[in-house]
């Protein structure tokens, strides 16, 4: 059988997500990544820490951190409280950031301060004094509040276009990113994925289908809004979809009124352009049945994947896990 990714699941931060990574552990999944957008869900560091508890043996990571939300000896000191509690399960993945950002009307970092962070981040896990925005600063942890340094956890990058992967490659120990990066050199090459498996004789029609890939096609609309906004219109019901936002909400505002409920929902204003996609919504993620999913996750790891980080989304997300896990595996 050709080799496929490992499997890994991604979530936001909820009072579930506990639950969810016991069922993926028993479903054989290799790691947990949490969301980082502290507008939109609650606090990664404390979700982390609840999902190292619940489970024995599965990884968990940050998918990603946003590095200008904390103090870099906050992070290196989160990192050393989940290293204590679960060693050797934790990877901390950092990126400029993207919803976790523009959702709170913030743009994301500069690439040579995301650089400066991981640098000073991996100094201070090391043991080592550094200077931070003008003071000297040091893990001074005494023993039972702290593993011993060095502290050696994984620090991935979530790399975006040229200059982000080639800091990548200076600073980092794996990435994660949106699709394959088309070379072998990093282990992990973490990809973030949604969508679902399509049952025989499933189609847009079909509730299940329409409710769980409602939010994920949702956020498609608002990373054009972002990326490409003046292609809004050509999305079915986008024209009145940008003009109400363009109506209702002032221009600091509309961050955070197109990104509510990112891939977790359907915010009231996203109602209709979702309703209105017909069988475009299929285009939301890897959709498709399990020979389908199988064929694509062969083709990523071709491409330099070795972990696929699959986010389930709808009413069912138990039923989303396995039924991937199948697919790629080819065993649906």
């Amino acid at each position: 059988m050709p080799d496929v990714p490992r499997l890994a699941c991604s979530f936001p931060p909820s009072k579930d997500l506990p639950r969810l990574a016991q069922e993926a552990e028993k479903l054989g999944y290799e790691r947990v990544w949490i969301y980082d957008s502290p507008a939109l869900y609650g606090d990664v560091w404390v979700a982390v820490a609840r999902v190292a508890e619940a489970t024995d043996r599965i990884g968990v990571a940050t998918g990603v951190a946003v590095g200008f939300l904390r103090h870099v000896m906050v992070t290196a000191s989160a990192i050393a409280t989940i290293e204590e509690l679960a060693p050797g399960r934790l990877t901390f993945a950092v990126g400029t950031g993207f919803t976790g950002a523009r959702a709170m009307g913030r743009k994301a970092m500069k690439w040579s301060d995301l650089a400066e962070y991981v640098t000073q981040l991996r100094a201070l896990l090391h043991g080592d004094a550094v200077e931070v925005e003008g003071a000297r600063c040091k893990m001074i942890h005494s023993p039972g509040y702290a593993p011993t340094r060095p502290i050696e956890v994984p620090l991935l990058l979530a790399p975006m276009g040229p200059k982000g992967f080639d800091y990548a490659r200076k600073l980092a120990d794996g990435v994660i990113v949106a699709s394959p990066p088309g070379t072998h050199e990093w282990d992990p090459c973490a990809m973030l994925c949604s969508g679902t498996v399509l049952g025989s004789g499933e189609d847009h029609t079909t509730p299940r289908v329409f409710e769980t890939l409602a939010p994920s096609y949702a956020t498609g609309v608002h990373a054009r809004w972002e990326f490409a906004r003046e292609m809004v219109p050509e999305i079915p019901g986008g024209a009145e979809w940008l003009a109400d936002l363009e109506a209702n909400y002032d221009e600091g505002d509309r961050p955070w009124a197109v990104h509510e409920g990112h891939m977790i929902a359907v915010s009231d204003r996203d109602r209709e352009i979702v309703a209105a996609a017909g069988p475009a919504i299929l285009q939301s993620g890897w959709t498709g049945d399990a020979a389908a999913v199988h064929a694509r996750a062969v083709a990523v790891a071709e491409g330099g994947v070795t972990e696929l980080a699959y986010g389930p989304t709808g009413p069912d997300p138990v039923r989303e896990l396995a039924s991937f896990a199948a697919a790629v595996r080819g065993e649906g």
